[in-house]
């Protein structure tokens, strides 16, 4: 018997849909999802389920930017074989984009049985999301806001793409919400500060799921429910993309940063309470 339901797998994928992308934490909604559903969070099977449904919520990133993503590929790829294509912007942020992804592979690797043990723990989650909110308003209030995606640098891609580690190590900080706030720190302006957490995303999430794929397969996850909870993932992250790239466009980060304080502080009461373990 499969370790999660086809009708799990639809609500699964929808919470990670929606959340892959907002400052909120999908590992955290998707861990606290599984508690409420009985499902236990720490089984092997379910980590890998976890990791395999986010490469929907990636495919929705690829189809939504895929002219960008045609465009810097295509000046990397005249970039390799011609020097005099090598000044242009694209060419060094897919390169950046690369050497961005290294450390948290590296991480994820080194930390594995740590990630998919202790830390994948209920209370981490609370206590993540709740710090993690006090990050995203600290760098919302200190950025000044004023740099866009084309004065974006090595170094920018760098700490942003290093960030990703304290959502890889402290599942509720949120990936998202690392890389936002650190994008914000530098003075990127919050439209800026999403794409590029986006299109950092785009190698470590696919390929944290095509790594785990395996795994939850032999696990015991059913090809039926991971391939219901990819698809609903995929179409749930295509719209909640194209709203958050308008919000932030008008607004702060505040809501997301009460509504994560607001999460965190249930997810304790409902743990102290013996709801959820």
């Amino acid at each position: 018997m499969s370790a999660i339901s086809v009708g799990q797998a639809v609500v699964l994928g929808a919470v990670e849909g929606v959340t892959e992308f907002l400052p909120v934490s999908s590992t955290g909604h998707l861990k606290i999802t599984e508690g409420l559903m009985g499902i236990p969070v720490d089984d092997d099977a379910v980590v890998g389920f976890s990791a395999v449904i986010q490469v929907g919520a990636i495919a929705a990133v690829l189809v939504y930017f895929f002219k960008d993503i045609v465009r810097i590929v295509s000046a990397w790829g005249r970039g390799l074989v011609n020097r005099d294509e090598r000044h242009h912007h694209d060419y060094k942020f897919a390169w950046w984009v690369i050497c961005a992804t290294i450390p948290i592979v590296a991480v994820g690797l080194a930390a594995k049985p740590l990630i998919e043990g202790p830390l994948a723990s209920l209370w981490v989650v609370a206590a993540s999301l709740i710090v993690g909110s006090g990050v995203m308003w600290a760098a919302d209030q200190m950025g000044r806001h004023k740099r866009g995606e084309d004065d974006t640098s090595f170094k920018d891609a760098m700490l942003v793409g290093s960030s990703q580690i304290l959502a890889l190590l402290f599942p509720g900080f949120s990936r998202s919400g690392a890389t936002m706030s650190t994008a914000l720190i530098l003075d990127l302006d919050r439209v800026a500060a999403t794409r590029l957490s986006f299109f950092l995303g785009i190698p470590a999430l696919t390929g944290a799921g095509l790594y785990e794929l395996k795994d939850a397969l032999g696990a015991g996850v059913g090809v039926a429910p991971l391939a219901v909870g990819t698809v609903v993932s995929f179409v749930v992250a295509y719209a909640s993309i194209a709203w958050l790239l308008k919000f932030v466009a008008k607004h702060s980060f505040d809501a997301f940063v009460i509504y994560r304080i607001v999460v965190g502080v249930l997810l304790l009461g409902l743990l102290g309470a013996g709801v959820l373990n």
